[in-house]
């Protein structure tokens, strides 16, 4: 399976592509940031995003996406800019019909590290051991959007089971029951 890791930011976008499958080696197929000026217009700075993100679908055609899932901070224009910059990336996959799964932060570090409260340096550490790297992406971005990756790989199948037995539980009428001694 090929993941698109998307952690999502106005100014800095991490991308991070990773080819594997739950249980076996996983290999980094590309990392990168999409940055966008400061200075720009809001609009303008998801058009950039819009079409980094493109260009990065188009080069290495995944089977799914992976988009850190927004959490609220103390700081309200983050939160903006990160949700504005998230379904930017949502739009994209949807529009080539491809899956998309939110992780959460903590959910992310969880998988790849073991702890769901680890720091940015551990998390970079494990992605750079996890994918066999020389040294750990520049900047954290591109070392979270490898982990929103590899958190899917591993994580992605069993929440789609889930998802399909809870699916396949609210389409299964309830049974019938009759009381003892009648008709």
């Amino acid at each position: 399976m090929r993941v698109l890791g998307v952690d999502p930011g106005l100014t800095r976008c991490g991308i991070g592509v990773v080819d594997g499958v739950a249980g076996r080696r996983l290999t980094m197929a590309g990392v990168g940031v999409i940055r966008t000026p400061v200075e720009a217009e809001i609009p303008e700075r998801l058009v950039l995003i819009e079409r980094g993100l493109e260009e990065w679908l188009d080069e290495h055609r995944p089977e799914a996406v992976a988009v850190e899932r927004v959490f609220s901070q103390h700081n309200v224009r983050t939160v903006m800019g990160t949700a504005q910059a998230s379904a930017v990336a949502m739009l994209c996959a949807a529009r080539r019909g491809l899956p998309v799964a939110l992780h959460t932060p903590s959910e992310v570090k969880a998988a790849v590290t073991g702890s769901g409260r680890a720091e940015k340096a551990q998390v970079g550490a494990m992605v750079t051991r996890l994918l066999g790297l020389s040294a750990a992406p520049k900047p954290a971005d591109a070392a979270d959007a490898l982990a929103l990756a590899v958190c899917h790989i591993w994580r992605g199948p069993a929440q789609n089971r889930l998802q399909q037995a809870v699916a396949a539980q609210q389409a299964t009428p309830a049974p019938q029951y009759r009381r003892k001694g009648t008709v």
